[in-house]
């Protein structure tokens, strides 16, 4: 009997300690779950969690550093690239490891995707582009259309299985945000709505725009700052033109400064990004100096107006000149794949100012990898506070190309080195000029972001600035 009770106290010990043991297991991996491995709480939608996939994205999730991204690193591989290696990983964009925090209106449907004919469903402002994205435009539409791109980036950036980078995301809350962004299509509004049809008086292009100051007259977040944290893009030469006098506070994204007036529009301030390339990204490619028959190309408009005069003027001293192409052309008949194949089988493309300094035809050539000649004297380019365009474009002064025989003794006197030097480093720079969606490691929508946050400091300072005596009064 008393080996029995003994031997009954032991299994009743051995059990007790069994169920502890179990116990504080139990706790350890409660602890892990919520704590994570950095030791700060972390908080899990239990709505999720069916979702195996989503689930393991949150558990797993990637956040790079941020001093990693303040570096804006231009040469290292692109999200494409790895890609070919296999599929690129995914990661939940934490607001507090993005490089640049956005807040974005909700505004009405009529500002964005309903120039689209994008119809809302109910109350819903924006489309659900985690199941069916409105398409865009095509033709001269598409050079302009930053706006579609940099709107498609934000409202994807908090999805739990978004890839690529974790530069922009949109943020709740306006007093976290470092920008303030306005997704008004200005450029597609003016392509399609800038003509006034009877019996109204107005067109819809300048009722929007009027629609839009008033809409931001009424924002806490433009009293606030006074515009000037705000973001609006202005891609479209002629975008904007009548609302443009009343927002200069803000951040202008535009792709030139050729109309607008400096106190409204300058470098400073604003930030000018690429142009949507019409060629087609010639990929793979091997077709190197001795693989390019034409020696210099131009197909585009010849008889501009304004600065474009010197066009006429390079036609008739370059169109009887060997190995080089020199001709009008348009986007119809086929123009788009003609210039294509024109710009795939030249050494140099040339760059000229057109109605205003610049066009599509710089990121054409890149894309192409045809070296860019630009002769174009008060250009501004995407990004050259961290891109050297000396190392793959050719710069010439217009009164020296129009001097005789200049620009094709320069032209021939480039050696078949140097050109390939500039040939493979349009081969790694041409990511840059991509926008695509999703968005991906330094391409055209990334480096637009990285770029708005190198001003962020100037605009922090702005409005710092402009509240010196304002808490004064309140």
């Amino acid at each position: 009997m008393g080996d029995r009770n003994m031997q009954q106290s032991g299994l009743l010990c051995r059990k007790t300690l069994f169920c502890w043991f179990a116990v504080a297991i139990s706790l350890v991996m409660l602890s892990m779950i919520y704590f994570g491995s950095t030791g700060r709480p972390r908080f899990v939608d239990h709505n999720l969690l069916p979702n195996d996939k989503v689930f393991s994205v949150i558990e797993n999730r990637i956040t790079p550093s941020r001093a990693r991204n303040d570096e804006a690193v231009i040469g290292e591989p692109s999200l494409s690239d790895e890609s070919a290696r296999g599929e690129p990983e995914t990661q939940n964009c934490d607001p507090s490891n993005a490089l640049v925090k956005v807040y974005m209106y909700d505004m009405p449907s009529e500002f964005h995707f309903g120039l689209l004919d994008w119809k809302p469903d109910g109350n819903s402002i924006w489309p659900d582009i985690g199941t069916e994205i409105p398409g865009y435009p095509g033709g001269l539409n598409l050079q302009h259309s930053i706006e579609y791109w940099l709107t498609l980036d934000l409202l994807s950036s908090r999805f739990p299985d978004r890839p690529g980078p974790c530069t922009a995301v949109r943020v709740d809350d306006s007093r976290q945000a470092d920008i303030v962004f306005v997704p008004f299509f200005s450029s597609l509004s003016y392509n399609r709505h800038s003509k006034d049809f009877p019996p109204e008086n107005i067109s819809r292009n300048k009722l929007l725009q009027q629609k839009l100051v008033k809409y931001l007259a009424d924002q806490e977040e433009w009293k606030r700052s006074g515009g000037r944290d705000h973001v609006i893009m202005a891609h479209h030469p002629n975008s904007m033109l009548d609302a443009r006098s009343v927002l200069f506070p803000c951040v202008f994204i535009l792709s030139d400064f050729g109309r607008y007036h400096p106190n409204i529009a300058n470098v400073e301030k604003d930030l000018i990004a690429p142009y949507k390339h019409l060629a087609k990204t010639f990929v793979n490619d091997s077709a190197g100096f001795e693989d390019r028959p034409i020696l210099l190309y131009f197909r585009g408009a010849i008889y501009r107006k304004e600065g474009g005069n010197i066009r006429q003027e390079l036609y008739y001293l370059l169109k009887d000149e060997k190995d080089v192409h020199f001709s009008f052309g348009s986007i119809q008949a086929n123009g788009i794949n003609k210039a294509s194949q024109g710009m795939h089988s030249a050494k140099f493309c040339l760059n000229i100012a057109g109605d205003t300094p610049s066009s599509n035809r710089l990121f054409d050539a890149i894309v192409s990898h045809c070296v860019p000649v630009i002769i174009s004297d008060d250009i501004e380019l995407p990004f050259e506070d961290v891109l050297d365009y000396s190392k793959f474009c050719i710069f010439v002064r217009s009164s020296d190309a129009t001097k005789e025989g200049f620009l094709m003794n320069l032209i021939r006197g480039i050696s078949r080195e140097k050109w390939t030097k500039m040939w493979e480093r349009l081969k790694e720079v041409e990511r840059h000029f991509e926008f695509q969606y999703p968005s991906q490691k330094d391409d055209a929508v990334q480096m637009i972001w990285q770029a708005l946050a190198r001003k962020v400091p100037a605009i922090r300072q702005k409005v710092h600035r402009a509240r010196r005596f304002s808490s004064v009064l309140s």
